[in-house]
């Protein structure tokens, strides 16, 4: 395969850089490779292949996230049956 190559040039924040390179040598992809994928699947779709959204949680939505996370960390979560969980949900 016989490919023309463009090379395109863009800035970006520095720490967003590093967490993305991160993030996609844990995926064993390097940030060309990457930006190929989004480019490809973009074309392919005819579209940004995912939502883009001003999705932004309510202070409840943040606190519960916050809850879960310390939970999570700590291992301190409740365990329940079906039925212990159902009456939990009832409440």
């Amino acid at each position: 395969m016989n490919e023309k190559l463009s090379n395109v040039s863009f800035r970006i924040d520095s720490e967003l850089k590093e967490k993305a390179d991160v993030l996609f040598s844990e995926l064993g992809l390097n940030m060309t490779t990457a930006f190929n994928i989004f480019l490809r699947q973009s074309v392919r779709q005819g579209c940004i292949p995912f939502e883009i959204t001003l999705n932004t949680e309510n202070s409840e939505t943040l606190e519960a996230l916050l809850e879960a996370k310390q939970m999570f960390e700590t291992g301190n979560t409740k365990k329940y049956d079906v039925e212990d969980a159902i009456k939990e949900i009832k409440k």
